[in-house]
């Protein structure tokens, strides 16, 4: 790595890690107070998770419609520096003040001079699966990473090019630079806002459900991709043949409330978006049959419990039973395995053409003793542990350094966004006291 070290320390008040709804919170919530913010986002965009999904409940408001103005007016304001594709590390207290280090990813292409025309996209010869549709499609080795993606500049994955040029001649800015090096810019603030989100379950972990052997078997983001505008497929098809399915069944708790595969908790969304998603799936297709498999039904928000029984009423099927096993027939439909409680818990089994697993929420392990010379606190699993979780939910065990949205805990959209709301306040408290 060639290290920059004649690039200008970056001054601000406030470091905000992760540029998803929580980030972008918080972020603008410091900017309106006049506060200068450097929000470092470690993918190509900012967003989040919240970017990608179709709608959200129990309003079924259009999550896109929420999302983009959010991220366009987060990068328009003068008090908030964006740098994505970008990490922090390094970062040391001393006399008050956060310094440390941005490690800037190479794009392999000229931010100033890219204009997202796509043009290098269209004649690359390299197609690779597309990790922003969940691996259901695929995507050129230089790519645009999503639709409303911003800044909306190309991409170039560097590990899946095989250097043939044709970008290079393609490009009308000559944008393409396969010198950049990483680059690490000095900075310093006086508080750091974690807002790092989650990972969701790796569904593999649940080998009786053979995720990524059987087809289709699916998981929540990836049927959640199907769902909206700028979806993969023009209807919801099965992966294993294209077929649109018929009958279709959700398997809640996949990776939640399991001791099992080490995430004994509530993920708290699981219920609501799956039932959300049932709403959706009826809607593009009036005559399939949908199941939700379920233990318990968690609908404690607004409106959540209106929410559930609407989606009962609708007709789709809720059963109460732990799926034991998943096996899979010649023509890819699947047979399930499971207890039904509510009929004397004796061994069932059903047949469905497609299995969606609603995965759970896990931390996002980046959070470390090392990441600063203040150890952060994490709890039993793994999420970042707050201080007083009543009171005062954004303080971490490091003083100056706060925590925001599913950094802390699984939780849902309204929130996520209080929670950033809180974040944001104790940190301008928080600076006005230094001063």
């Amino acid at each position: 790595m060639k290290e920059q070290e004649r690039s200008p320390k970056m001054i601000h008040d406030v470091l905000v890690i992760g540029g998803g709804i929580a980030g972008e919170e918080a972020s603008l919530n410091l900017a309106h107070m006049g506060f200068t913010v450097l929000l470092v986002e470690k993918d190509y965009s900012i967003g989040g998770k919240m970017i990608h999904l179709s709608k959200v409940f129990p309003t079924l408001d259009c999550s896109a419609c929420i999302s983009t103005p959010k991220m366009s007016e987060t990068s328009r304001h003068p008090n908030i520096k964006i740098m994505t594709y970008s990490e922090a590390r390094e970062i040391k207290k001393s006399k008050g003040l956060f310094e440390g280090k941005i490690l800037k990813k190479p794009r392999y292409v000229d931010e100033d001079s890219c204009t997202g025309c796509q043009l290098c996209e269209e004649v690359c010869p390299v197609v690779v699966p597309d990790q922003y549709q969940y691996n259901l499609v695929g995507r050129k080795a230089v790519y645009i990473p999503f639709s409303v993606a911003l800044p909306k500049l190309a991409a170039l994955d560097i590990d899946s090019c095989i250097r043939c040029g044709a970008c290079e001649k393609a490009c009308p800015a000559g944008s393409i630079d396969f010198s950049q090096e990483p680059e690490e810019i000095p900075f310093q603030v006086k508080a750091i806002i974690l807002a790092t989100g989650y990972n969701l379950f790796d569904a593999r972990k649940k080998a009786d459900y053979h995720f990524g052997q059987f087809k289709n078997v699916i998981h929540a983001m990836q049927m959640e991709r199907q769902l909206v505008p700028t979806r993969p497929y023009n209807n919801v098809l099965r992966p294993g043949d294209g077929r649109i399915p018929d009958n279709i069944a959700y398997v809640l708790c996949t990776g939640s409330r399991d001791k099992s595969v080490g995430n004994p908790i509530c993920s708290q969304v699981c219920c609501m978006y799956s039932i959300k998603q049932a709403q959706l799936v009826m809607g593009a297709l009036p005559m399939a049959d949908v199941t939700i498999y379920y233990i318990d039904i968690r609908s404690f928000g607004k409106g959540f419990e209106e929410f559930y029984q609407q989606t009962a009423s609708m007709g789709v099927e809720f059963v109460k039973g732990k799926i034991a096993q998943i096996e899979e027939k010649e023509n890819g439909n699947l047979i399930l395995h499971y207890e039904d409680i509510e009929n004397g818990g004796k061994p069932v089994t059903a047949e469905h053409d497609m299995v969606v697993l609603a995965v759970g929420l896990t931390a996002n392990s980046g959070i470390t003793a090392e990441f600063i010379n203040q150890e952060i606190a994490l709890d039993p699993f793994d999420y970042i542990k707050p201080k007083d979780r009543i009171v005062n939910p954004a303080l971490t065990s490091a003083e100056g350094v706060f925590a925001a949205g599913t950094a802390t805990g699984p939780m849902d959209i309204p929130d996520t966004i209080l929670s950033a709301g809180d974040a944001s306040a104790e940190a301008a408290s928080y600076i006005r006291r230094l001063e």
